[in-house]
This record gives C-alpha cells, sequence and structure tokens, in this order.
C-alpha cells in the first residue's frame, strides 16, 4: 500500500535527487527504507514573490507500514491509499464494421482503446499524414497558400497538433492518468504524468502521433489519408456505410464521428441527413503577446530561475451588468502567433510553442463568451455563419494574403505611449484598427477586462504588447445531440466524439471523450450477436 506525501517544497535551486532525503528526514526514515519512490505530481508555488517554490507530491511505500502509519498518522500531508486497480481488457470478438472520421485526440484514442479490446477499425482522415501535413503548414505560413484540406485544422493529430500540447484539465476523471501513460509510452516527456501543468510540445506531439499511428496499423487498422466524409448511407434508422470525396464507399454500422470543431461541411451534411443538432455558446476575441522576459518578471517577481519554467498565467473578469466575461485561453508561454484558417478568404489566429518554449515571446488568446442569441439567424448553423462572418472580416483588414490584422496595446486601449506593432505571427500582420474585426460588445468587453488585467499582472498593459486578429475557434458553435450512451438520438450506429461533437475541449477531454465512447461500443458489442 503506497504513502503519499503532499506539499513537499524545493527551492528551484534544489535538484530532485534531494527529494528522497526530504521525505526521510520527514517521516523519521533512513532514505533505504524508501521504495518505490515516485513523483506524483510537481508544480510552482509563486504566491510570494520572488521566494518561489516548486511543490512535490511524493508516493512510497516501507517494509513495515503499520509503524510508519500508526507514528504519523496525524501528519495532514501524509496519506496511504490501495493502488487502483487496472482495468481489465478482455477480447472482444465481433463482425460489426467500426469506421472512425477523424484522427485527432478523440479518434486517436477511440482507435487505441479498441485496439485494447482486440478490436480493429478503419480510421479515415481528410486531410495528410503529420509528416506531410507539417509541410503544407509550413507552406502556408511562409507563403500565404492555404490547402484547405491539410492545414491548422485537418490532419493526422487533429488542431491540437500545432498548439501548445497542452493536457491540463480540470476533470478528475479516472481515465487521465491512462491517457498520459499512453501518451508517454509512444514519446511524450515522461514528466507529462505528474507536472501539475504538462504540456508536449507541438515539435514532439508530431512524433508522438507518429507513433501512435505505427501502433494501430501494427494492431491491423486501415488509416486512410486524404478521405474526406462526404455523405453517410444510413438503413433501417441506422448507419450503413460512409462515402468519402463523393465517390468511394466504405460499408459501416458503427461511425465514431471525430472531426474536430472546424469541419463545417461536417455540421452541413449532419444538417442535410437531419441528424439532431442544435447551436453552441463558445467565445472569440484576439490574441495578445508580450515578451516572455515581460511575463516572467510579473509572474515570478523578478528574471526567471533557469530551473523554472517560462511563466504563464490565467486571467478572468466578468461584467455583472452585461452578462459578458473577458479571459484568457489557450495561453503558450515561449511560443509564436500563427494563422489557423482551414477556409479560403478568413483569417484564424492561433498560438502554439515546442516542448521547450524557448521562443522569447508569450501569448494568449484574450476572449469573450458569445451566446446563441448573438449569432443572428436561424438555425443550428447559424454560430458557423457568424464565424465565417467575422474571420472574413478580419481578412480584409489584414489586406489579404491571410495577413492578420494588428494593432499595438496601447492603441487599442486609447492610451498615452503607443509603440510599433511587432509580432511573431506567420505568414505576417497588417497594423489595423481591431474595432473593425469583432462586433462592438466584445471589443468593449476586452477594454475593461485588459484594464482589469493590468490591475491584477503589473505590467500586462504595455507599449510591448500586440493584439492579433482573431481568436474564433475556441471551441465549436455546435453541438451534435448524444443520448447518454454517446449514440445520436437520430441515426443508430451514430456516435459524435471530441471537441466537435461540443462535448470536449482541449487535448485531454477530447481524448477521454474518444475512450469512453470506445468502452461503450465495446459493451453493446458484448451484448450483440456475433
Amino acid at each position: 500500500m503506497p504513502f503519499i506525501y503532499r506539499n513537499l517544497t524545493l527551492s528551484p535551486s534544489d535538484g530532485e535527487d534531494s527529494l528522497p532525503p526530504v521525505v526521510a528526514a520527514r517521516a523519521g526514515l533512513a532514505v533505504s527504507e524508501l521504495h518505490d519512490f515516485r513523483i506524483l505530481r510537481k508544480g510552482i508555488d509563486a504566491r510570494r514573490k520572488p521566494r518561489i517554490k516548486t511543490v512535490y507530491t511524493i508516493s512510497f511505500s516501507v517494509a513495515d507500514e503499520g509503524t510508519l502509519a500508526a507514528r504519523l498518522g496525524s501528519d495532514p500531508d501524509l496519506s496511504w491509499q490501495p493502488e487502483p486497480q487496472a482495468h481489465i481488457f478482455m477480447p472482444v470478438r465481433s463482425q460489426r464494421r467500426i469506421v472512425i472520421a477523424g484522427s485527432g485526440p478523440a479518434g486517436l484514442f477511440a482507435a487505441l482503446r479498441l485496439a485494447e479490446y482486440g478490436l480493429c477499425a478503419t480510421i479515415i482522415e481528410r486531410g495528410r499524414p503529420v509528416e506531410e501535413r507539417a509541410l503544407d503548414v509550413q507552406r502556408f505560413w511562409r507563403s500565404g497558400v492555404l490547402n484547405p484540406e491539410s492545414n491548422v485544422q485537418f490532419g493526422e493529430g487533429g488542431a491540437g497538433t500545432f498548439s501548445d500540447g497542452k493536457l491540463t484539465s480540470r476533470s478528475k476523471d479516472p481515465l487521465v492518468p491512462w491517457v498520459l501513460e499512453r501518451l508517454a509510452a509512444f514519446g511524450a516527456p515522461p514528466e507529462v504524468r505528474y507536472l501539475a501543468k504538462p504540456h508536449i510540445g507541438t515539435d514532439r506531439l508530431r512524433l508522438v502521433v507518429g507513433s501512435i499511428r505505427r501502433h494501430l496499423l501494427e494492431k491491423g487498422f486501415h488509416i486512410r489519408f486524404g478521405c474526406r466524409l462526404t455523405d453517410i448511407i444510413t438503413r433501417e434508422g441506422g448507419v450503413s456505410a460512409v462515402v468519402v470525396n463523393d465517390s468511394e464507399e466504405f460499408p459501416c454500422d458503427l461511425l465514431i464521428l471525430a472531426t474536430g470543431h472546424s469541419a463545417r461541411d461536417t455540421y452541413e451534411l449532419l444538417e442535410r441527413r437531419a441528424v439532431p443538432l442544435e447551436r453552441k455558446a463558445f467565445a472569440m476575441g484576439l490574441r495578445v503577446e508580450h515578451p516572455q522576459g515581460l511575463i516572467d518578471r510579473i509572474q515570478y517577481g523578478g528574471a526567471r530561475h533557469p530551473a523554472l519554467p517560462a511563466a504563464d498565467y490565467a486571467v478572468t473578469w466578468n461584467n455583472s451588468a452585461s452578462g459578458r466575461s473577458a479571459y484568457s485561453f489557450c495561453m503558450c508561454p515561449g511560443g509564436v502567433v500563427v494563422a489557423g484558417a482551414s477556409e479560403e478568404g478568413g483569417v484564424v489566429t492561433n498560438g502554439m510553442s515546442g516542448q521547450m518554449r524557448n521562443s522569447p515571446f508569450a501569448n494568449s488568446a484574450l476572449v469573450v463568451n458569445v451566446n446563441e442569441a448573438d449569432f443572428g439567424g436561424a438555425g443550428p448553423l447559424a454560430g458557423v455563419r457568424f464565424q465565417r462572418e467575422w474571420e472574413r472580416r478580419a481578412f480584409l483588414a489584414g489586406v489579404g494574403g491571410y495577413r492578420a490584422p494588428a494593432q499595438n496595446l496601447l492603441a487599442f486601449m486609447r492610451m498615452p505611449g503607443r509603440g510599433p506593432i511587432s509580432c511573431s505571427y506567420r505568414p505576417g500582420i497588417s497594423e489595423a484598427d481591431l474595432d473593425t474585426v469583432l462586433p462592438p460588445y466584445i471589443i468593449q468587453t476586452l477594454r475593461e477586462g485588459i484594464a482589469e488585467f493590468g490591475r491584477k499582472l503589473r505590467g500586462f498593459v504595455t507599449a510591448e504588447a500586440t493584439l492579433i486578429g482573431i481568436e474564433s475557434r475556441t471551441s465549436s458553435p455546435v453541438r451534435i445531440l448524444r443520448n447518454g450512451q454517446y449514440e445520436s438520438p437520430g441515426l443508430k450506429g451514430l456516435y459524435p466524439a471530441g471537441e466537435g461533437a461540443g462535448y470536449s475541449g482541449g487535448i485531454m477531454s477530447s481524448a477521454i471523450d474518444g475512450i469512453k465512447i470506445a468502452d461503450t461500443i465495446v459493451r453493446r458489442l458484448n451484448h450483440s450477436p456475433l
């Protein structure tokens, strides 16, 4: 039975090899008496600047558990718990044909989970393998020539592949460790298992995605790239086949639909097929970029110690009168701002950083909640039309070529002392009045929120910061309805999954959603004839 010690602190200068002596001294043991010693959690405590501490939770075992428990039972930081029972994957035999549409986190982890039961599926992906996709994305950022089928949103790995690769989640779901263990097994840094704010980085994540593909191929999965879902064939109220590229048909009894929040043509297909959909609130705003050194000084109270990570931040502000909130989203320390468009004639911004987070810049989305009533128009796809309209306005304000409209932060705030605009965004920026690229209520809420952020983070409102527009793909504006068994109530055999279905946000929650759907399908197959 492992013991858990919480709230063990070290200074940034202390190496982690000093942890066993610290635990041994606190427990009144010799270091040699500690067995199975491992880190469960590691975080940063920066509340008392500049006295920064690294905080650990440690697991260990001892030969004489009873004596230690009796002696230290009153220590509030010590607890003990039984080892969690591992999930048992009993082999499943079935002739049901499973298709997974989309190879983002939801689709890939649904596939990995099915493979654990000995099942196979066909994965169809409209984009290209991650290695080729990376070349398409680099070409777009360099030249402004967009490939609508292979870009930041579409392709193997999903939209998260060109992001920070954050694995943070508020979820306490017991599947979280399984996801982290699988990611580490396929090449993610081992510390993602225990960091309080784990991330992989876009460079390392591409390698992980490739490793997952090779594993699935070894398990007998069929993976087809360049296959855009264009129709769903039904029979007797259920899925019987899928059509790709308007030409090729795949027999299908169970369809896991994990196409992501930017597959707008998929939403249009579902609406034509009378699959139940509803509009969903989301958020929209701008990206802000600061020098990373400035954020480090704000958060750490001085220059960053070499052992500390690039500092991040999370801010929020609520206007109780309007019901609008402004908040940071997808903060990328040591990262860059990049173009995330997937359709011709629209500008979309995103943030990205590598594993080392060693860019001299820090960026984050600053967004405002957009409600269903704001969309205008009728139907479940009104939010999609709303996004498109403002992405088009940003494209025009950026003067074409997918250059993004940008403005110095002080100029946006209508404050004196404004400086020049500069930004890491590719393919480039054009100075513009950002009031023209978002609805007035978003602009007003952002101004009020940024003023408050400047009071919370002294130095945040500065001439060194640039705002870039627009951030419009924070989450899906559509929800594909499903019942308690994750199945569409309007089409048997259709399992909407992940961010595109409107039930998750980010790599971790999308992966968990895919796993739960796979487990549900397995339970269904176990009660179905072979």
